[in-house]
């Protein structure tokens, strides 16, 4: 819980579901984007589920 396992750019490939090399198990994760809006900093949080 709580360990970050990539960073994603705005208009890169994404993730691919791995880990230090290695696919990560079906599950819920949680993320959070931090963005600004009107020159504020805001954090969105939410979760999706991994199926493989």
């Amino acid at each position: 819980f709580g360990k970050l396992i990539t960073q994603v750019k705005p208009y890169g490939a994404g993730w691919d579901g791995t880990f230090n090399g290695e696919n990560l198990p079906s599950t819920d994760y949680w993320f959070a984007v931090t963005y600004l809006e009107n020159n504020m900093e805001k954090v969105f949080k939410a979760h999706f589920t991994l199926k493989r």
